[in-house]
C-alpha cells in the first residue's frame, strides 16, 4: 500500500517558532520527576542501610513482584530514543511499523518458556554464569567484555542524544542535563540497587505514559479528534496495509517486522542483562515468566501511542504550516518541535513531556550502571578473588555503579564529539546483540557444540554483525541520500533531512536497488539479529563438530533445553503417546 505524501500537500515553512516556551511551573513538574527519582532510591538504600547484602543490592534480594519486574521490563525498553523515534518514523513513512508488534507475541513467549527456566533454576545472578556452566570460564569473560562494550558505548550515546535533541528545541542548557541526569541516575542506582531501580522504573513508567498521553489528547483536540486524525492519515496514505514482500533487502515488511522482530526482541528479552537481572528478582519462577507475559500488553499499549502521537503530529502539520526552524530539524527534533509547539500557552504539560523524556533516559541508564555493576563483580573480579566478604563486594559493587556512571558522563562527552560517528555508536547496540543471542543458543539447543566452537562461532558473528552494520552506515553516508519509504514512495520534506539511528538501528535503502556489496548492506536492520545469531550458530557447530563436539567434557544436563521434548508439548495428544526410542550409549 501506498505511504508518502505528494509534494502539494506536505507541510510549508511559516513563522519562526519561539523555543523558550518553559514555563516555571514547567521547571517545576521536570525537578519533581528528578526529586521523586532520588526519594525512592534513597528511600531503598535508607531502609537496609548496613544489611545491605549483594544479593540485597543486585538482585533484590530474589523478592519482586511480576507488576513492578514486568513495568521495569518496560521502562529498560522504551528509552528516550525511542519515544523520539517511533512518531517520527511513523510521521514519515506510515504505520508499516506497528506490525512490529506482532514480534512481541514470540519475542515474549520464548523467554517465557525456555530462557526464563534456564537461568531461574540454575539460581544465577549473571547471565553470563550460564556460560561457564554450559562452555568453560573463558567463553563466559568474552560474553560479558562483549556486553559490557555494547552497554559502555550505548549509555553514553543515550544520555547525549535526547539531551541534545531537547537543547536544540526548548534551550535547555546541554551540559547541565547530561550533569544532572548521569549524577541522579548514578546515586539512587549506587546506594539503593536493583529494588530501587525497578521502583524508579515504575514511576518514571508512569511518568512517560502520562507526557505522551497528554500530547495524543491535546493533540486529537486541536486538529478535530482521533477519528479526523485516522481520516487524514488515510487520505495521504499514512495508514499501511500488510506489505507480504519476502525480501530482506526492503525495510519493513510484515515479514520484517513481524518475524526478524522476533530475533531483536529475543536479543533485549532472552538474554540481554538487564532483563535477566529483573526476571532473577523475582521471588519464583512463576512471578519472573508472569512478568514475561504482563510486558506484552504495556508493549503494545507503548507502540500504539507512539503510533498516534505520529499521527496526530503528521494532521497537525497539516493545519499549521511548519516554522522555517522545524523544516532544518532533524528527525530526531521533529517531536519536541511538534509538542513544544502543540503545548505552548499550556503551563507544565511541556514540562510533563520533558519529564517523560528523561524519565526513558532515566530508566534506561539505571539498568546498564546496575547491569554492568553485577557482570562486572559477578563475572570479572568474585572468580578472581573468591575470598571478598559479602560487605567487601557490596561495598565494591557500590563503587563500580559510581565508576561506571562516571564513565558514562565521559562517553557523553565523547559522542559530543563524534559528528556522523554517532550513527555508528548507536548502531553496535543492536550489531553486538544479535551475535550474544547466538552464542546462547548454541549453548542451550546443540548440546554438541563445546568451547572453542563457542569463542570461534562469537567471534564470527562479531565480525559479521559489525561487516554489515558499519558497512551499511558508511555506504549511507558515502551516498548521502535520505531513505524514502520501504514501497519507494516520495515524502516530501526538507532536502536536508537526514537518517538518525534510533533504540534499534533504522537502516535505510535507496531508490535503485543497489548491486554487489551495496545489495549486501541494504540488509533490513530488522534481520541483523537474526543473520548474526545465524553466523554464530553455524560457525560454532561447524567448530564443534571439526574439534570433538562435547567428546572428554563433562555436559550439565541442567543448562540444556530439550528441544524435541519442547516440540511435542504442541503435538496432539495422540502424537505424544508413541513410545520415543531410548537414545543411543
Amino acid at each position: 500500500m501506498s505511504v508518502g505524501v505528494s509534494p502539494s500537500t506536505a507541510p510549508t515553512p511559516a513563522t519562526e517558532v519561539n523555543t523558550s516556551t518553559f514555563s516555571t511551573v514547567d521547571y517545576v513538574v521536570f525537578v519533581l520527576l528528578l526529586v521523586f527519582s532520588l526519594i525512592i532510591g534513597l528511600y531503598h538504600a535508607y531502609r537496609g542501610w548496613g544489611r545491605h547484602s549483594l544479593g540485597q543490592l543486585l538482585l533484590a534480594d530474589r523478592k519482586m513482584g511480576c507488576l513492578p519486574v514486568a513495568l521495569s521490563l518496560l521502562a529498560t525498553f522504551q528509552s528516550a530514543v525511542a519515544i523520539l523515534g517511533v512518531p517520527s518514523e511513523i510521521y514519515r513513512f506510515g504505520t508499516q511499523y506497528w506490525f512490529l508488534g506482532c514480534s512481541y507475541i514470540l519475542g515474549l513467549l520464548i523467554p517465557a518458556h525456555i530462557f526464563i527456566p534456564i537461568f531461574y533454576r540454575l539460581h544465577l545472578t549473571s547471565a553470563y554464569e550460564y556460560l561457564e556452566l554450559r562452555f568453560n570460564k573463558a567463553v563466559r569473560v568474552c560474553g560479558t567484555v562483549t556486553f559490557i562494550f555494547q552497554m559502555v558505548i550505548y549509555m553514553g550515546v543515550v544520555l547525549y542524544a535526547p539531551s541534545l535533541a531537547l537543547n536544540a528545541v526548548t534551550g535547555f542548557d546541554l551540559w547541565l542535563s547530561v550533569l544532572t541526569l548521569g549524577i541522579v541516575c548514578t546515586i539512587y542506582t549506587a546506594l539503593g540497587g536493583l529494588k530501587a531501580v525497578i521502583w524508579t522504573d515504575v514511576f518514571q513508567t508512569l511518568v512517560m505514559f502520562l507526557g505522551q498521553l497528554a500530547v495524543i489528547i491535546v493533540g486529537s483536540a486541536k486538529v478535530g479528534g482521533l477519528g479526523h486524525v485516522w481520516d487524514v492519515a488515510s487520505q495521504h496514505g499514512l495508514i499501511s496495509g500488510i506489505e507480504l514482500d519476502p525480501d530482506p533487502f526492503v525495510r519493513h515488511t510484515f515479514w520484517t517486522l513481524a518475524f526478524g522482530g522476533v530475533f531483536m526482541m529475543l536479543s533485549l528479552y532472552g538474554v540481554n542483562q538487564a532483563q535477566v537481572q529483573r526476571y532473577l528478582s523475582s521471588r519464583t519462577e512463576k512471578a519472573a515468566v508472569l512478568s514475561c507475559y504482563a510486558v506484552f500488553p504495556c508493549q503494545q499499549v507503548a507502540l500504539c501511542t507512539g503510533c498516534l502521537i505520529g499521527l496526530v503530529m503528521f494532521t497537525y502539520y497539516q493545519q499549521h504550516p511548519m516554522s522555517a526552524q522545524q523544516t532544518q530539524a532533524t528527525p530526531d527534533q521533529f517531536v519536541l518541535y511538534f509538542v513544544m509547539d502543540l503545548l505552548r500557552g499550556l503551563p507544565g504539560l511541556p514540562g510533563l513531556f520533558v519529564a517523560c523524556l528523561f524519565s526513558g533516559s532515566l530508566s534506561t541508564i539505571s539498568s546498564a550502571f546496575n547491569s554492568l555493576a553485577t557482570v562486572t563483580m559477578e563475572d570479572l573480579i568474585r572468580p578472581w578473588f573468591p575470598h571478598f566478604s559479602d560487605v567487601q563486594a557490596t561495598m565494591l559493587s557500590r563503587i563500580i555503579a559510581v565508576g561506571y556512571g562516571l564513565l558514562c558522563l565521559g562517553m557523553a562527552y565523547i559522542s559530543s564529539h563524534m559528528g556522523p560517528v554517532l550513527q555508528a555508536a548507536i548502531s553496535i547496540f543492536g550489531m553486538i546483540g544479535g551475535p550474544l543471542l547466538g552464542l546462547f543458543c548454541l549453548g542451550m539447543f546443540f548440546p554438541c557444540a563445546n568451547p572453542p566452537g563457542a569463542i570461534v562461532g562469537l567471534l564470527a558473528g562479531l565480525v559479521m554483525a559489525l561487516w554489515i552494520g558499519i558497512g551499511s552506515i558508511v555506504a549511507n553516508m558515502a551516498s548521502g541520500t535520505a531513505p524514502p519509504p520501504s514501497n519507494g514512495s516520495s515524502f516530501s520534506l526538507p532536502s536536508n533531512l537526514t537518517t538518525v539511528t534510533v533504540a534499534t538501528l533504522m537502516s535505510s535503502t535507496t531508490v535503485s536497488k543497489p548491486a554487489g556489496l551495496q545489495r549486501f548492506y541494504s540488509l533490513s536492520y530488522l534481520w541483523y539479529s537474526a543473520h548474526n545469531s545465524t553466523t554464530v550458530i553455524v560457525v560454532g557447530l561447524a567448530v564443534s563438530v571439526l574439534t570433538g563436539g562435547m567428546r572428554g567434557r563433562t555436559l550439565n544436563p541442567q543448562t540444556i533445553y530439550p528441544v524435541w521434548l519442547g516440540l511435542l508439548a504442541f503435538c496432539p495428544h495422540s502424537a505424544t503417546l508413541r513410545p520415543v526410542p531410548k537414545p543411543l550409549v
